[in-house]
């Protein structure tokens, strides 16, 4: 665990901000600063907590955590605890969580049978359910997918994080790439994955503080990219350096540090969609969604 203080403070002075994200580089890499001191954050201190998206999506029900990133699709049903910050999206530039399997297989074929998903409220899912229709899914941890395609116990599954570059290693055939398909079919908008939140109760003044210092540690990871990618690597899960540096130029980048109209028009439309299907509560107001920092 990392914490950044300033040393002359007294410990009851510094208010503790708990920073809740999955154990990935590209999630690590957007805190580096904040968690190991780079940047100044007065009064306050940063500490990461590592689960997996899943698991940080439900504990957002709660509040749990101060700041925390969770998956877009999660949004709506934690959105009157938390505010979506305009910083630290993940989202697929023509690229997103894929659809895979051992053998070849038609995505009619996958589709008769159960796909291993990573979670009910990850965003892989609702875009799998976009393409795909009302098909039959079984939640497996993340990093157990692949595994278990290769077992035999499932035919097909959709992989995030890292799978999504070391797939072919792994013996896996590619059906649907749902990054390049939401590309294809919204105008070439890119797919919104995970977003940054920050719980409410803190106050106006203080979501406002914490979105700008989330967001300056964005920008010193990007301009200090060797220093950020060395501390990021830590929770590759073994990929190598390569691999490591590719994956987070994926989900690290200026879309990050500001998701742009068409970033914030895409997550509505992505939310509107899910309505469409009955995923997302009809009464949530896409529109009116708001964005910390914007």
């Amino acid at each position: 665990m990392y914490i950044s203080s300033r040393e002359a403070m007294v410990e009851e002075e510094v208010r503790r901000i708990r920073v809740g994200h999955s154990p990935d580089p590209d999630d690590a890499i957007m805190f580096h600063a904040l968690t190991t001191g780079a940047i100044e954050t007065p009064g306050y201190q940063f500490e990461h907590v590592l689960l997996d998206i899943e698991t940080l999506n439900q504990k957002a029900h709660s509040g749990e955590y101060e700041v925390s990133a969770v998956s877009i699709h999660a949004y709506p049903e934690i959105s009157d605890r938390y505010a979506l910050m305009n910083c630290g999206a993940s989202m697929g530039e023509g690229y997103g969580p894929m659809l895979v399997s051992e053998e070849p297989l038609s995505i009619d074929e996958a589709c008769n049978y159960p796909i291993a998903i990573p979670g009910l409220k990850t965003s892989a899912y609702l875009a799998l359910r976009l393409a795909c229709g009302d098909v039959d899914v079984t939640v497996v941890p993340f990093d157990e997918i692949i595994p278990r395609i290769d077992s035999g116990e499932f035919r097909s599954g959709v992989i995030i994080h890292e799978g999504q570059l070391t797939w072919k290693n792994e013996g896996m055939n590619l059906i649907l790439d749902l990054g390049v398909w939401w590309n294809e079919n919204n105008d070439g908008w890119p797919l919104p994955l995970g977003g940054n939140v920050v719980r409410r109760d803190l106050g106006a003044e203080v979501c406002e503080r914490i979105s700008e210092w989330v967001k300056m540690s964005i920008e010193h990871s990007i301009h200090n990219p060797d220093q950020a990618l060395e501390f990021a690597i830590q929770w590759g899960r073994g990929i190598d350096e390569a691999t490591n540096s590719k994956f987070v130029q994926m989900y690290v980048n200026e879309r990050t540090i500001d998701y742009g109209p068409d970033g914030r028009a895409s997550i509505r439309k992505f939310l509107s969609d899910a309505q469409s299907i009955g995923l997302i509560d009809p009464d949530f107001s896409t529109s009116e969604i708001e964005f910390i920092g914007e």
